[in-house]
């Protein structure tokens, strides 16, 4: 009976030996956006940061992409609420996420590290001097920072920075480089140069898609599938508002988006036409693709006229004296908009995350040029397999000649 105990706590003790070193294994990968950046680019940028995972588990090693949580966006304008270290679980399915490529929120990786400690912030920056002789090629480099260090150290030498609103969180080693090429350019970085446990990649957005439009970023883009809470909001509203359900529109939707294979033009969409119109500092930097809102409003009346549609749902930015003057000249205006509420428990993402979601089931749908809101709806209404000509439209400035459409991407499983 003793000899039995002592076997089985040896066998106990080995096993647990072996689990602490499979989890010493584990490495992760942090990242962070140049701070004006929006909503719509972050997440064009985990595409990237995904694809670069990808790239680094292929040598074996056991990488896991920790997802920096949300907030202070410049977007997020709501008075009074609290918009800063929010998780991705609130606006996306972090099962579906995790079926592309292994991820976990900031605070699990906090719990799994032992402290809120990141060993290695690379702070990303292009080549002071450009390109070598008007040459682009791939390279990265460890220089001296171009700009001014947004962290400091403290006394106990460790670094100090915003970290998405987590004071406590502490960097060991700040470094700075200069990087040119698509995000696997970092990857033997990470892998020969860098023993680190937990790396942190700041300004992500400077490197490039490793294979953009192509299989590998429609199968991280897919698998961004919103959280159900926010589809269902969506769901409600334009079956109410709306007249648009799944059934009626031939959008039928999965919650494996492994599964989702929709034919292109399958999709009929409700009998409204969606809108994304794009004000504030679009119109302040005077962008001549942008129409006013008299030249927006003949835009949408004529294209409700052509499509027969006798609804239109807008999604905007325009403050509030412009929305005045948009339903004054447009009385048949729907919009989703939330109750005090409503905007406590969705946020300002969660809004625009369902308003993406209505447009994307419209008829038909005109956004704004060069609009990464829009951007998303394009692919939201691919994925759900509309027709290219009801999708990839958009608004022409009131005296732009050339007013050239968006490209049609598309998806490719």
């Amino acid at each position: 009976m003793i000899s039995f105990v002592f076997t089985f706590n040896a066998e106990f003790s080995v096993l647990v030996i072996v689990c602490v070193l499979l989890l010493s294994l584990v490495r992760y990968l942090l990242y962070d956006v140049n701070p004006p950046e929006g909503f719509n680019l972050r997440r064009d940028v985990y595409i990237r940061m995904a694809s670069l995972v990808k790239t680094l588990r292929k040598e074996g090693d056991d990488w896991v992409l920790v997802l920096p949580p949300w907030g202070r966006l410049y977007h997020w304008q709501s008075p009074n609420l609290h918009q800063i270290r929010i998780p991705w679980g609130e606006f996306f399915s972090l099962t579906s996420l995790q079926a592309n490529v292994p991820v976990i929120e900031y605070e699990e990786f906090i719990a799994e590290n032992g402290g809120p400690f990141i060993d290695h912030v690379l702070v990303l920056q292009n080549y002071a001097e450009g390109w070598t002789d008007g040459k682009w090629e791939e390279k990265v480099d460890e220089r001296p920072c171009i700009e001014k260090l947004m962290y400091s150290k403290d006394k106990h030498g460790y670094y100090r920075g915003w970290f998405w609103g987590y004071e406590e969180t502490r960097a060991r080693n700040v470094t700075c480089l200069s990087a040119q090429g698509h995000a696997s350019v970092i990857a033997p970085v990470l892998q020969k140069n860098i023993t680190a446990t937990s790396v942190m990649l700041d300004r992500a957005e400077t490197l490039l898609h490793d294979h953009y439009a192509g299989k590998d970023y429609w199968n991280t883009r897919r698998s961004m599938v919103f959280a159900k809470h926010l589809r269902l909001i969506g769901d409600n509203f334009r079956s109410r508002h709306l007249n648009s359900t799944d059934e009626t529109d031939h959008t039928p939707y999965s919650e494996d988006w492994t599964r989702m294979k929709a034919k292109p033009g399958s999709a009929k969409g409700g009998s409204y036409l969606g809108v994304h119109l794009r004000r504030k500092d679009f119109i302040w930097g005077h962008r001549e693709d942008v129409p006013s809102l008299k030249g927006a409003v003949k835009k949408i009346r004529s294209l409700m006229k052509k499509h027969k549609l006798d609804k239109v749902f807008v999604a905007t930015d325009a403050d509030d004296e412009e929305i005045k003057e948009l339903k004054k000249l447009l009385p048949d205006i729907v919009r989703f908009e939330p109750s005090t509420e409503d905007l406590e428990l969705f946020k300002d993402g969660g809004v625009a995350i369902i308003d993406q979601w209505i447009c994307a089931h419209a008829r038909f749908f005109i956004g704004t040029s060069v609009s990464t809101f829009s951007f998303r709806i394009h692919e939201e209404r691919e994925i759900l397999g509309f027709d290219p000509k009801t999708t990839y439209n958009r608004f022409c400035g009131d005296t732009e000649k050339e007013c050239e459409q968006p490209t049609h991407w598309k998806i490719v499983y």
